[in-house]
């Protein structure tokens, strides 16, 4: 490729690129690519975790009479890297949760659909995966919240709702996965651990707002003439808001997000749940049917079952303060963030809405050393991941984060709701947020092996 050859080469070398690459006799006809033999392996491998029948993709792909039909746009979407989607930079940081395709499975599915997709003999076909109703992993514990009805039309509603663990002695939780009790009605869920004594007895979160915050209903939004800043790492001459970046540091179980599966930690690495806490559950509603739903989101928790070295926990930096022109097709937008210690890095989460565009974030390091660590260089809203790094790492106190977000809100992006306004932050997913969430974790020395206690009830 990178060299002039013939037709003839250019093609065979074509060719060798597309096909499985399978050791062949001299003289011998290229084996038919099947879909039981070759390319199951493939699907139940990367694809069937959200394919499969009353899960979150639009179809099943477990069986050859349900690939068929799909078997073109399949060929498209891996051969273009749509799917499995993935939108991490494979060029910065290795994860442990990257499901994208090699080269030869790419290759494979290439020529199967070429070959005329043909099923292939029933004995090469290897087991079906099995699932857990709709879990992605095998729960411990599953904490549910009481039922809500979702009002019709309701299309903006956040609830906060506590859940008990009951717990007598404190839990570590090595992998968690949230699951929306109707996909049609939440759009996002949050479950974080929350101290007895914090437990609101009066107002909700959300409720007492600052000086620059207004409220709708159940949400929350920046007033349009509070201060803008686009750079959340200029110092703030407004008093009383110290800066325009914000952290805060958070322990989240658990988040339901489009396109989001379960969070599941390295080894050694647990959240730690203590003894008499509660799950505050975040749940935004929004619900377009012309007709009450009923909602009961759970959490399916995993206990670590080793001893666990490392305390998760994540700081969530933003900037809050921006303001995205109408019609501006890449707005800058940044935050800074310095670590007030040293800690272990072991996953970066992007967040932003329909106008989100791209996301990096760079380490500037103590000694001067710069570091991009994370981008995001085609953000979808409608598919938002939690990336768990291949390879832990220490960062020290002192480091300066630096995030920088594009926005497209211009009428080229088409899940712009209006390209005609300016749009400041805000809960609802027609406004903006700008986030980078940090997951770490500190040593936990000499912490004891857990016994795990199988629980099967569902509270």
């Amino acid at each position: 490729m990178a060299s002039r050859l013939n037709c003839h080469s250019t093609l065979l070398i074509s060719l060798l690129f597309l096909a499985p690459r399978i050791a062949l006799p001299a003289g011998d006809t290229p084996p038919q690519v099947t879909f039981n033999k070759d390319v199951a392996p493939i699907l139940y491998a990367h694809c069937a975790v959200c394919h499969h029948p009353n899960d979150i993709a639009p179809m099943s792909l477990l069986t050859y009479g349900e690939v068929r039909p799909w078997a073109a746009a399949i060929r498209e979407a891996v051969v273009q890297r749509v799917m499995p989607p993935w939108h991490a930079d494979p060029h910065i940081g290795e994860y442990i949760n990257d499901p994208r395709l090699s080269e030869q499975d790419i290759a494979t599915i290439d020529a199967w659909v070429k070959g005329g997709a043909k099923e292939g003999s029933p004995e090469d076909l290897p087991p079906l995966p099995e699932y857990n109703n709709s879990w992605h992993i095998k729960p411990d514990l599953i904490l549910a919240i009481p039922e809500q009805t979702v009002a019709a039309a309701n299309q903006d509603d956040y609830e906060y709702i506590y859940v008990p663990t009951n717990f007598k002695e404190d839990r570590w939780i090595r992998a968690a996965e949230v699951i929306p009790g109707d996909r049609r009605v939440v759009h996002h869920a949050t479950v974080s651990v929350i101290a007895a004594d914090k437990v609101p007895t009066g107002k909700k979160p959300g409720e007492n707002l600052g000086p620059f915050e207004f409220r709708t209903g159940q949400v929350n939004h920046l007033k349009p003439d509070a201060p803008v800043s686009d750079d959340g790492c200029a110092p703030s001459t407004v008093p009383g808001l110290e800066s325009f970046s914000q952290g805060y540091l958070n322990h989240v179980a658990g988040i339901y997000l489009p396109g989001h599966l379960a969070e599941v930690r390295p080894p050694g690495y647990a959240l730690k749940i203590p003894a008499g806490s509660y799950l505050q559950f975040q749940v935004h509603y929004s619900n377009r049917l012309k007709e009450p739903v009923k909602d009961r989101t759970s959490i399916g928790l995993v206990f670590a079952e080793r001893p666990v070295a490392h305390e998760v926990a994540q700081y969530e930096i933003w900037n809050n303060y921006f303001l995205i022109p109408p019609g501006d097709n890449a707005h800058k937008v940044t935050s800074c963030f310095t670590l007030p210690k040293d800690l272990t890095v072991v996953a970066y989460t992007a967040h932003m809405h329909f106008r989100g565009k791209s996301m990096t974030t760079e380490a500037i390091y103590p000694d001067g050393r710069h570091e991009m660590i994370f981008n995001v260089p085609k953000y979808d809203f409608r598919w938002q991941e939690t990336y768990f790094l291949k390879h832990q790492y220490v960062m020290p106190k002192g480091t300066k984060l630096v995030t920088t977000a594009y926005f497209d809100n211009s009428v080229n992006n088409p899940l712009n709701p209006d390209a005609t306004k300016a749009v400041r932050w805000g809960e609802p997913s027609n406004e903006e947020m700008m986030g980078f969430w940090l997951a770490f974790a500190d040593d936990v020395p000499q912490t004891p092996k857990q016994e795990v206690n199988r629980l099967d009830a569902t509270q």
